[in-house]
This record gives C-alpha cells, structure tokens and sequence, in this order.
C-alpha cells in the first residue's frame, strides 16, 4: 500500500491554523481520500495529557527548555500512535502544528538553543518529514486580536508579549525561505473562504489533484 501524504500547517497564534486544517481535511474526505485531522501539541491520549502541562497556566510557568523536552515528548507518542500508523495505512494526515512550532516557539521565540532541537528532532521525528508545510501568515496585533475573541485556545503562549510574537512570525518566514520545496506561506488576512481556495491550490499543485492522487 502506498504511503499517504503528511500535510502540516503552522504559524503563529490568531492565524487560522485549526480552521483551515479542518476545511482542508473535509475537502479531501469531499474527495475520496482517508483523513486523518489531528494536532500539536497532542493528538493522541499521551500527547494530550502534556498538551495541558503547555497551554495551561502562566506564561513563565515552564523555560523554553523544559518546553521544548515536553513537545517532544508529546511528539514521540503521537507519531508513534497516530501519524505513523495512519500513513503507513495510505491514509493523509493533516497536522495543525509540527515540527516548526518547536523551532519558533521554543527556539527562535524563547531562546532554547539550537543545538538541543536539531538534536530532539533528528532523534523523535528522523525521516519524517511533511510532503507540505503550510505556513499560514497575518501581522502580529491581527493574529492576537483573533486569538483574543476564540475560546479553548493557547492562552499561556497568548500572553508571552508582543516582541515574542514578533519574532515567532519571523522565525515561521524564515523557516519558509529556507526551505521552499516544503513550505508555501499562506496569508490570512484575506476571507477564510479565500484562504481555503489558496490552500487547495497550493496543494494540487505541489502534490497532485486529490481525487487522483
């Protein structure tokens, strides 16, 4: 059986990521194929039980080294229960979030040193690299307004400041420009309607009309 596709979307707070992962994952189903949605951090029951240590609490509550060992650790129980199963069985996994967030939250944005990431992620995630990263984009005061008015979100990165927003979405950009056969950066200022239209776009012409693949 052919692997599936590994699609992941990232970005800062307040850009749409869980949006349009769930559009996404319906228009695929819409044509034909198996899906599976999930999420970062989390995914499957282990992974979820840390997703609470994360988002739960003050910004202060954990160094962004202590985080960065909690993704992964999460990271390591979803792919081994959840993304890799489904992949090998043929079905496409959409991720609202991955290995990016890591780099920019816990690297770029925070300080954690470079080395100790490249060294988790060589080790926790290996080959497995998405076909796709979406990497969905709005200024910085758009993105935590948005974020401001949802519910059940990541209220302890939401308030980490404006300056570590700022230098997340940086750090997401660059990500993109440094690696332009993964990455398609998606702007989301634009109607989610539009943004939806973009994103199938991208993704019929980096991996192939759906319904075909």
């Amino acid at each position: 059986m052919a692997r599936g596709r590994f699609i992941t979307l990232e970005g800062g707070e307040g850009t749409g990521k869980s949006t349009q992962a769930r559009r996404l994952a319906e228009r695929l189903r819409g044509a034909g194929l198996e899906v599976t949605a999930t999420r970062e951090p989390g995914g499957s029951p282990g992974a979820e039980a840390i997703r609470r240590l994360l988002v739960d609490g003050e910004a202060d509550r954990w160094s962004p080294t202590a985080e960065a060992l909690l993704m992964y650790a999460a990271r390591r129980d979803h792919i081994e229960r959840v993304i890799a199963p489904a992949l090998a069985s043929g079905a496409w996994v959409i991720s609202d979030r991955f290995l990016d967030s890591t780099r920019a939250y816990q690297g770029a944005g925070g300080g954690a040193s470079p080395g100790l990431i490249e060294a988790l992620e060589r080790e926790v995630v290996g080959a497995l690299t998405p076909d796709l990263t979406l990497v969905l984009d709005a200024p910085v005061q758009v993105g935590l307004k948005r974020a401001a008015g949802r519910k059940g979100g990541e209220a302890r990165f939401e308030g980490k400041g404006a300056a570590f927003h700022g230098r997340l979405r940086r750090a997401f950009l660059d990500i993109a420009a440094r690696e332009p056969e993964r990455c398609v950066v998606i702007k989301t200022t634009a109607p989610p309607d539009a943004v939806a239209a973009a994103i199938w776009e991208t993704v019929e012409a980096r991996l192939g009309t759906p319904q075909h693949a």
